[in-house]
Formats: structure tokens, C-alpha cells, sequence
């Protein structure tokens, strides 16, 4: 009888966590209440990344595109953003998460700025997951910035310098990309760190998006044969090699 496939937890989880307007307008409810849930919803979905073993969480919360919504949403975003860091930092802390905060900054208010600057020096410490917030952040951003900095260094412009260059260059690339809500687009998230992630589109509306959907996805990626430009020959090979060393 074959021996049956060993099942990997995905290392880095990476998610566009869309829907939350839509769910609100469903309900007849303003936008910013459908961004409140999402919060619920990403509490749930980082609690449940520790109890799998996930070992990092990689969150799109805000893009650099997002400044052109109507501004009484974008105002209420940045209301959220506050008061959610004021009420979950000392329980992620308590959890072993460390945040860290992932994109431009100079758009944002001092006041924003230091929240997210205290929140990542109140859990630097923590080992069970690193959960990655990107906030004003754009994958072009991200490949631009990492472009300037070798620049000013006078670095050479290869692959390897312009890796490590990333806002991301603190985890491995992520493994499993998900995104909510029945789009099936990059929308200019982790263009560089996702070249090799497995996708996976869920219908769910984020603020719906529960541990059940979480398993989904990761039984997907589970079953998903990942070859890195290898053979599937080669990648039996390598995995037999690697069980009986």
C-alpha cells in the first residue's frame, strides 16, 4: 500500500481580505461597518493560522489605491485602524503574535504613524506568528522602494540585492495566496513575493470568511504539486529522497 502524502502546513499565508463594503451594502449598512466586521474576521483567521502552525500571516488592510475611495470611508478606515490597534496589541501580545507594519508611511498622520511604531515594539518579541500588516502598500511601491535603496547604497541591481531590499525581506515569500470575496486578481499585492505562491479565490465575502474557509484553502494547497521549474519526476524524487535520509 503507498505510503500517503504527507500534509504541509503552509509556512507564510498571504490574503487580500475583499469584500467588507459589499457585505455592509448587502445589509444596508454604511461601508465602514462592513470594514468593522473584517476586523472580527481577521481576528478569527489569526487565531486560527497559530492553532495550525502557521507560522506567518501576511495581511492586505490597505492599499495605495485605497486614498481614492470616498473620503468619509477612507476617514473611517483610519478611525478603525486606531482603535483596533489600541484594543488588540496587548491580546495579540498575549497570544505570541508579533506585528509588523508593511508599507508607506508618509502619507499617514504622526499620530497613526506612532500607534503603529508602538504596536510593533510592544509584541518585537513574540515567536508564534508573525503577522505582516500591509498598510498604504502597493506591490509597484514595494519593488520601486527596494530599487531606490540599492540606489542610494550604490548597490548593484540584481535579483538577490533587490530580494533583500523588500518591505517583506524579514519572512520567506508566501505559499499560499488567498484572496476573499470571488475577485480573482493580484490587485497590485506581493507582486514580487507571490511569483512562485500557490492561489486560491474564495467566494466568501471577507467579514463571512471563517476557519472552515481557512481549512479550504489550505486543503487546496495541500493537494497542489509545487515544482519551482522542477519536474514532477524530480520532485517525487527529491520528496522519497527526503523521507528515507
Amino acid at each position: 500500500m503507498a505510503a500517503s502524502k504527507p500534509q504541509t502546513i503552509p509556512h507564510h499565508i498571504a490574503i487580500v481580505m475583499d469584500g467588507n463594503g459589499r457585505w455592509a451594502t448587502r445589509r444596508f449598512l454604511p461601508r465602514v461597518a462592513g470594514h468593522k466586521q473584517g476586523v472580527e474576521s481577521l481576528r478569527r483567521c489569526v487565531k486560527a493560522c497559530v492553532d495550525r502552525g502557521v507560522r506567518v500571516l501576511t495581511v492586505f488592510a490597505f492599499s495605495s489605491e485605497n486614498w481614492n475611495r470616498p473620503p468619509e470611508e477612507v476617514s473611517g478606515l483610519m478611525d478603525l485602524m486606531v482603535g483596533a490597534l489600541a484594543r488588540e496589541v496587548p491580546k495579540l501580545g498575549r497570544d505570541g503574535v508579533q506585528l509588523r507594519f508593511v508599507g508607506e508611511r508618509g502619507g499617514l498622520s504622526p499620530k497613526m504613524v506612532k500607534g503603529l511604531i508602538d504596536a510593533e515594539s510592544a509584541t518585537a518579541m513574540n515567536d508564534r506568528l508573525v503577522l505582516n500588516v500591509c498598510f498604504n502598500y502597493g506591490g509597484r511601491w514595494d519593488i520601486a522602494q527596494a530599487a531606490a535603496k540599492l540606489a542610494e547604497r550604490g548597490e548593484p541591481l540584481t535579483e538577490l540585492n533587490l530580494d533583500r531590499a523588500m518591505a517583506l525581506a524579514h519572512v520567506p515569500d508566501p505559499d499560499l495566496f488567498i484572496r476573499t470575496g470571488g475577485e480573482q486578481r493580484l490587485s497590485n499585492f506581493l507582486l514580487w513575493q507571490s511569483a512562485y505562491a500557490e492561489l486560491f479565490f474564495s467566494d466568501k465575502l471577507w467579514p463571512e470568511f471563517d476557519e472552515a474557509a481557512l481549512d479550504e484553502g489550505i486543503a487546496a494547497f495541500q493537494n497542489r504539486e509545487r515544482r519551482f521549474g522542477k519536474t514532477s519526476a524530480q520532485v517525487t524524487t527529491n520528496a522519497r529522497s527526503r523521507q528515507t535520509a
